[in-house]
């Protein structure tokens, strides 16, 4: 369709790509681009902010001022002349909070992610990984080119299973901690004794709990009681908790020389702006210190599952702040979220393919930065619209 029988493009090319997003919107699985202005009035349960750091006064007045300082981009990449001093305290604050000897900042959660997988699946490894995992861990198993065998959701025995059909092969076992689409929490201490009794790597992509759960908010790991862990390497980005942007991969101080040398998603990429790194240690005090606000998220958390599902709807059961409300179908979840929409509420809609088992829901995510009354009002709306 895209290419003749001598591999050159034709220009049949434009007609099948207008052929597969008809057959998308006909699936209701089209997307959109919403702009979102200054002072948008729309109360934000879509966003990520957990803890309503993005705009902290001390935040923000610590970006400004790396933003002078600096100017508006790192100019280079982390080994050229992009890193300043707030990219070393950064990654030595997380490290600190994390449990483990160091910790290495990328541009993004996405690209700390592909590192991750791709550094520590060798040649010949076997990677597990689970079904629900984020769409940047499936990417990195695919870039690594390893065998990768899909685990069933939370399954540490077939996990169990899969690592003792393999004895003395390397193996990576890779999970979320809290899930990004139904917010559950991964059994991390049932993956570590698997993963460890096996010699495997156990990789967890924090990106969720960081800030949400654990002791000074370090996320599912330290919830674990796995801080540090032999064996165990944690990823997360800066965008959710922190309110910033960026990724962090923390682990041995082994694993952080060999991303260095060789990691290409490291190497290759400007590194994150100072004024964004600035920022993000500024917010990594405040979480740390943050007790009251992860107590106010859980709270809403809980009123917000109980009036959902005394509307009778199916609702998750949240580990932190994501909470994930099915929908009937793709065309309705779409519906939904467009009403809630029209009536100043703003809501995940998840749908296939960014649904791992094919059901579309809502996905409404906690940011203690809202105001307390617009928050029940706006799940009070969510119930009001449901199909």
């Amino acid at each position: 369709m895209f290419y003749n029988d001598k591999g050159r493009p034709t220009v049949e090319w434009l007609s099948a790509l207008e052929a597969e997003a008809a057959t998308r919107r006909a699936a209701g699985l089209r997307r959109e681009l919403v702009p979102r202005d200054p002072g948008d009035p729309v109360v934000d349960l879509a966003g990520n902010d957990y803890l309503g750091l993005s705009r902290h006064p001390e935040v923000l007045a610590a970006a400004a001022q790396a933003l002078l300082d600096f100017g508006l981009g790192a100019t280079g990449s982390r080994l050229v002349r992009g890193s300043t001093a707030a990219h070393r305290d950064l990654e030595a604050g997380l490290a600190g909070l994390l449990g483990f000897e160091r910790a290495l900042v990328y541009s993004s959660g996405y690209l700390a992610n592909l590192g991750a997988v791709r550094t520590l699946a060798r040649p010949g490894a076997l990677v597990v990984s689970d079904a629900h995992n984020h769409a940047s861990l499936i990417d990195g198993c695919r870039l690594a080119r390893c065998e990768t065998v899909v685990a069933p959701h939370q399954d540490p025995d077939f996990v169990r299973r899969e690592l003792s059909r393999h004895p003395g092969r390397p193996a990576v076992v890779v999970t979320e901690s809290i899930f990004s689409v139904d917010g559950d929490l991964a059994p991390l201490p049932e993956l570590y004794e698997v993963t460890s009794a096996h010699g495997a790597v156990l990789l967890v992509d924090d990106a969720h709990a960081l800030g949400v759960i654990g002791p000074s908010g370090a996320g599912g790991v330290a919830a674990a009681g796995l801080s540090g862990a032999p064996g165990l390497v944690v990823t997360a980005t800066l965008s959710k908790s922190l309110g910033a942007a960026g990724g962090v991969i923390a682990g041995p101080r082994q694993l952080h020389r060999e991303l260095l040398d060789t990691g290409r998603t490291f190497i290759f990429d400007t590194a994150l702006p100072p004024a964004v790194a600035a920022g993000a240690l500024t917010a990594l005090r405040l979480l740390e210190s943050g007790d009251d606000l992860r107590a106010e998220l859980h709270a809403r958390a809980r009123r917000a599952v109980e009036r959902l599902r005394s509307e009778g709807l199916e609702v998750s059961e949240p580990a932190g702040g994501v909470i994930s409300v099915a929908a009937p179908s793709p065309d309705e979840a779409y519906a939904w979220a467009a009403a809630c929409r029209e009536r100043g509420v703003a809501v995940g809609c998840f749908r296939p393919p960014s649904t791992p088992d094919g059901r579309s829901r809502l996905r409404l995510t906690i940011g203690v930065g809202v105001p307390a009354a617009d928050f029940d009002q706006a799940v009070d709306i969510i119930a009001k619209e449901r199909p």
